[in-house]
């Protein structure tokens, strides 16, 4: 390492110590011009601001340490969260968020494994673009706490953005006092924090909202009833089988019976094999994907010629992509199959959840990859060696450094860098 140098480590431009005043003092000029007294700012002094009682000097602070991407603000800026000033804890959420994201969502344009979500917060955004949108550091304890404490806030911008921000920044498993915040927001007197909740607590496996979530499927609110019934699945809570079945009974079709199922395949009990059989042919598209995730959890090797030929002949490239999941569950190479489908871009986030799901046994089917003719193949691959890979991996990842595609580039830059932070 060469001293003075910002260094690129991770997705950000990590600043030493010893010159975080200069690039400040460029920042600083940009605002109030280049004046003797922005020359002389400091990170120690910028980080007092965030102190100050003056609004406006804790938000330029935040502004200030947001703009270097320095990650050591991280903690400093966790009590702005809980700031009595709106704006600023609103800027202050804005700020811890951007330190973890790979790419900034409101620049993001077309990005592999991502979904978009229209409409919606850049918090929203960024935790509904899935776990590889962030990189994989510990958020501090003092940044989780006070991002549930800022759910009950009363602005119900701050408590979107607060909910999402932890979804999008926890990592499992949660501590037993953040598992209880999530329990306590799915009970929220706001409909939008419930289903916040359930989304938040099925992505991090929170199994101890359990009981809150079967109550949930009851809950006044069809958003939130669906994403409580998804996040049962999530969350394997096997008690939830009886009341999941009975809600598909209930609904038949639409999103209602497809939440319920979903949560049966994620959990893929013994009980439901008849009821995910049933639904092999279903003329909704959804259904059949859901079914064939739940035989294929189930370890349903009974039924693996019928998956064999929905996987070579269906319809739907998403339900061909769900069959050759189950075959891989079921014990048969159908890296493949999977890789294949990395090449259409609406397919690529399901892929992804397959093959982080499979998690870093298929990893050694994945490394011949990097030499598909097709760049998004290649790069869609490298995304996904660098979150189930290891080590071992980033000698196959850095021929793709000189690709001659530059998303292909990016893309190994940015697995390699998440190998070394799930590393460290």
């Amino acid at each position: 390492m060469e001293y003075g140098k910002a260094q690129r480590f991770d997705g950000t431009f990590h600043l030493p110590s010893t010159i975080f005043h200069v690039f400040l003092a460029a920042a600083v000029g940009l605002t109030l011009g280049a004046t003797p007294l922005a020359q002389q700012v400091r990170f120690d002094d910028v980080v007092r601001n965030l102190r100050n009682p003056d609004p406006r000097a804790r938000m330029t602070s935040v502004s200030l340490l947001r703009e270097a991407t320095y990650l050591e603000a991280i903690e400093p800026i966790a009590p702005l969260v809980v700031d009595p000033v709106d704006d600023v804890q609103l800027a202050a959420i804005e700020a811890e968020l951007s330190f973890f994201l790979v790419d900034d969502v409101r620049a993001r344009k077309r990005l592999a494994f991502i979904v978009e979500v229209r409409n919606s917060g850049q918090a929203e955004t960024a935790f509904a673009s899935g776990p590889l949108a962030v990189w994989p550091r510990e958020a501090p304890e003092a940044l989780l706490a006070n991002l549930l404490t800022a759910v009950d806030d009363e602005n119900a911008k701050v408590r979107i953005e607060a909910i999402y921000t932890f979804g999008a920044v926890a990592r499992a498993p949660l501590a037993a006092a953040h598992a209880q915040g999530l329990v306590r927001a799915l009970d929220h007197y706001d409909p939008a924090i419930r289903h916040a909740a359930a989304r938040v607590a099925g992505r991090l496996g929170a199994a101890a909202a359990g009981d809150m979530l079967i109550r949930a499927v009851n809950d006044s609110q069809p958003p939130v009833r669906f994403a409580a019934m998804r996040a049962l699945g999530q969350v394997r809570e096997e008690r939830a089988v009886q009341a999941l079945t009975e809600q598909l009974e209930h609904y038949r079709k639409g999103e209602g019976a497809w939440s319920a199922l979903e949560g049966l395949a994620h959990i893929g009990h013994a009980s439901s094999v008849p009821l995910f059989r049933s639904r092999l042919l279903d003329r909704d598209a959804y259904m059949r994907r859901a079914a064939l995730e739940g035989l294929g959890r189930a370890k349903t090797t009974s039924e693996t010629a019928a998956i064999e030929a929905i996987a070579a002949g269906d319809s739907s490239a998403m339900v061909r992509a769900a069959a050759a999941f189950a075959l891989q569950l079921l014990g048969q190479d159908a890296s493949a199959r999977l890789v294949a489908a990395l090449d259409a871009d609406g397919l690529a986030p399901q892929i992804a959840g397959y093959l982080l799901e499979l998690g870093p046994s298929m990893a050694s089917g994945l490394r011949p990859h990097l030499k598909d003719t097709r760049a998004s193949v290649r790069g869609n691959v490298a995304v996904m060696l660098g979150a189930i890979g290891s080590t071992a991996d980033i000698d196959a990842l850095e021929p793709l450094l000189i690709d001659r595609d530059a998303d292909v580039r990016r893309s190994a830059e940015r697995a390699i860098q998440r190998i070394k932070v799930r590393g460290a």
